[in-house]
C-alpha cells in the first residue's frame, strides 16, 4: 500500500517538472505576425491589413493632410498596429484628425489634432508594435513618421 502511496507521489512530482521544464504555455506567446513589404499595418482580430500612406503638406506652418480613401474599421476592431521598415520610430505619433478646410481643387484637408498614448515596442530588425493605451472612438486618425502619415477611419 505504501509503495502504491509512493509511486502516485513521484509520478506527480515527475509530471509537475515535467510541466515547468517544458516552457511556457503557447497560449502565453506573444507573437507578432511579421509582414512580408515595409509599410504600417493593422493587427484586426482576423487579419493584417496594409494602411496607405498618405503625404504630409505644410503650408504657412500649418501641417495637414488631404483624405485620399483611408481605410476604414469597424469600432474595436483594431487590436494593435505593425510598423515594418526603416522609420525613426523616436518621432511616430499618432493623432485624431480635425477638419481644417478644402483645398482650392475641392479636397478635404485635416489638420493633426491631439496625440494618442501608445507604447512602442521593437520586436526584431525593423519590426515595431505600437498599442494605443486606451481604446480609440469613432473618427480619423493618422500614424505620422516624419513625412508621411498613415490615415485610418474607425467606424
Amino acid at each position: 500500500m505504501k509503495s502504491m502511496q509512493t509511486l502516485a507521489r513521484c509520478s506527480t512530482v515527475a509530471a509537475l517538472a515535467l510541466l515547468f521544464l517544458a516552457g511556457p504555455l503557447p497560449a502565453a506567446k506573444d507573437d507578432i505576425a511579421k509582414p512580408t513589404e515595409y509599410g504600417v499595418y493593422v493587427k484586426t482580430a482576423k487579419k493584417l491589413v496594409r494602411i496607405i500612406p498618405n503625404i504630409v503638406f505644410d503650408q504657412d506652418s500649418l501641417l495637414y493632410i488631404e483624405s485620399n480613401n483611408p481605410a476604414h474599421f469597424p469600432l474595436n476592431d483594431i487590436r494593435y498596429f505593425i510598423v515594418y521598415g526603416k522609420f525613426n520610430t523616436q518621432v511616430m505619433t499618432v493623432n485624431n484628425l480635425l477638419f481644417v478646410g478644402q483645398s482650392p481643387l475641392g479636397k478635404i484637408r485635416f489638420m493633426f489634432g491631439k496625440e494618442v498614448d501608445v507604447e512602442v515596442r521593437k520586436r526584431g530588425d525593423n519590426l515595431y508594435s505600437v498599442r494605443p493605451k486606451g481604446l480609440f472612438g469613432r473618427g480619423y486618425y493618422a500614424i505620422w513618421i516624419e513625412d508621411s502619415a498613415w490615415d485610418f477611419i474607425v467606424e
